[in-house]
């Protein structure tokens, strides 16, 4: 379960996210989700966690209930319409911004959320949902084993990521989390 902290983090890496997508136009619940489940996959590929995001295995891909409710939360909180980014959530990359900057393990991690984003938001949801199905995985106890995705029976648990040890951590001092929180809406 994500602490409190690890939910503000992923609030804002979030509205990031939307935020690198808004100019490419139409965005929907399944390409979302899709996008950042790859950016924990190729975060966790590089040693690093910045999302703490859960997924399992859903009809169009990975499915994160963490997400679609954080996103719902944003949208009451009316930092995000749809999909896109309203004023109100403005302060937040700009906190962010000032955060990051100077920080290593936390510029990797948006250089990473940068790449993964410049990839694959051009692409429909489609294409994006191929991609994610042909991601192969191992379990810890086989991972000479490995099955893709579309190979794995729906609702079946693909990441968790408390489970998964890396050497850098996306992290914020309290000053700067209460100071997204208040920009957040909570």
């Amino acid at each position: 379960m994500r602490q409190a902290h690890q939910m503000t983090i992923d609030r804002t890496l979030l509205v990031y996210l939307l935020h690198l997508a808004e100019p490419h136009g139409l965005m929907s619940d399944v390409k979302l989700q899709q996008l950042a489940f790859l950016c924990e996959l190729q975060l966790f590929g590089k040693g690093l966690k910045g999302l703490h995001f859960e997924f399992f295995r859903f009809a169009y891909g990975a499915f994160s209930k963490d997400l679609d409710n954080d996103l719902l939360s944003l949208r009451r909180k009316e930092r995000v319409e749809n999909f896109s980014l309203t004023d109100k959530a403005e302060p937040v990359l700009q906190i962010l911004k000032d955060a990051v900057a100077g920080v290593e393990t936390n510029e990797r991690v948006i250089e990473i959320i940068d790449a993964v984003a410049g990839t694959y938001v051009p692409q429909d949801s489609g294409a994006i949902t191929q991609s994610v199905e042909a991601v192969e995985i191992s379990v810890p106890e086989q991972p000479e084993f490995k099955l893709a995705i579309r190979d794995i029976s729906f609702h079946t648990t693909l990441l968790v990521p408390s489970r998964i040890e890396v050497q850098g951590t996306f992290a914020l001092p309290s000053p700067v989390l209460a100071k997204l929180n208040a920009a957040l809406g909570y």
